[in-house]
């Protein structure tokens, strides 16, 4: 929904969302609608239309939207591969993920081809004007760990309209992979550390955390040496178990190599194993963004300039309001 002019994820199928005292009224033809608490009106929101290529179907007679989604305001998502390594194995699975779910529900099919991305992209910004893409993908087995299909699928999209895309994977084996990414098309790369201490990573996803911090480190230093500071980014979920401490160390190192750590609350997916956690406190969460956008205004690393993806579209983190906040301060002392 939008307020305020600025667009935000709300969860509101998850075990806190119920515990919310907020609550929207029911759009109106128009999207808009008003929030309230305990009865008083506290202002407007609104929520995107559907978008107009999701009454579309692929040539092989697959919906768009089963394909990518819209996100955000003027964002299209999609996870290519819509399966996992890691998720079929109790012992390796990433607690917090439901990449199997809304397959299973039959709400997307499991992968997407070249050909299917490039069509919907191209209607997707013809019909709705959408600005960027977010490409992710579920961990295929191989060395390139998903680098392979992404950097196929880019080739596709930028060969049917010019869309900022940004790839997400985990860091390949070989270097040479983002080189190849960047040519097929890819303008900015997300390596998603998800935790950033050994400890809480075995315990919260113990098949991933057999990539180490210290490979995610080779490996960011060697995709921003390609796509440029800035245009490489974590993500990070706060409230996982990492301190606050550990959070801002990790955002120091990577803000200084010219990585976007683009820290967001941890928000429990229904039947995931971690559906029940917690999510993190306003309060942890401001200690931690505030210090944060000092970081990123310091080293030169802005949202706005970021080409394509999370740190761009900013809906699931109010990182990028406090940067804003905080760069209007530095300008007026």
């Amino acid at each position: 929904m939008t307020i305020d002019g600025m667009t935000v994820m709300v969860p509101v199928h998850t075990a806190p969302a119920f515990e919310s005292p907020y609550l929207v009224e029911a759009p109106d033809a128009y999207g808009r609608s008003r929030i309230s608490r305990e009865g008083l009106v506290l202002g407007e929101v609104s929520f995107p239309q559907q978008p107009k290529f999701y009454r579309l179907t692929t040539a092989d007679g697959i919906p768009y939207s089963k394909i990518a989604v819209l996100h955000g305001r003027d964002v299209l998502a999609t996870t290519v591969l819509q399966s996992c390594i890691r998720y079929q194995s109790r012992t390796k699975t990433c607690q917090f993920c439901a990449i199997g779910q809304s397959l299973a529900a039959g709400r997307t099919i499991e992968r997407k081809t070249p050909a299917q991305l490039a069509e919907v992209a191209k209607a997707a910004v013809e019909l709705d004007g959408v600005k960027h893409m977010v490409m992710t993908t579920g961990t295929p087995p191989g060395k390139d760990r998903g680098a392979a299909i992404l950097t196929e699928s880019a080739q596709a999209i930028k060969a049917a309209v010019n869309l900022p895309i940004q790839a997400q994977c985990e860091p390949p084996d070989d270097d040479a992979w983002f080189a190849r990414m960047r040519e097929a098309g890819v303008d900015a790369l997300g390596m998603h550390l998800e935790a950033v201490t050994e400890s809480v990573r075995h315990r919260i996803m113990p098949g991933k955390a057999q990539v180490s911090v210290a490979r995610y480190f080779t490996a960011f230093e060697a995709a921003v040496a390609v796509f440029g500071r800035g245009q490489v980014s974590t993500y990070i979920l706060a409230g996982l178990g990492d301190t606050r401490e550990e959070i801002l160390d990790i955002c120091r190192r990577l803000t200084a190599i010219g990585v976007y750590p683009f820290v967001v609350p941890f928000v429990p997916i229904t039947g995931t194993p971690l559906e029940s956690h917690p999510t993190p406190s306003p309060a942890f969460m401001h200690s931690i963004l505030g210090p944060l956008s000092g970081m990123l205004i310091a080293t030169g690393l802005k949202a706005i300039d970021v080409k394509a993806g999370c740190a761009k579209c900013g809906a699931c983190s109010a990182l990028s309001t406090y940067e804003r906040q905080n760069a209007g301060a530095r300008a007026c002392s």
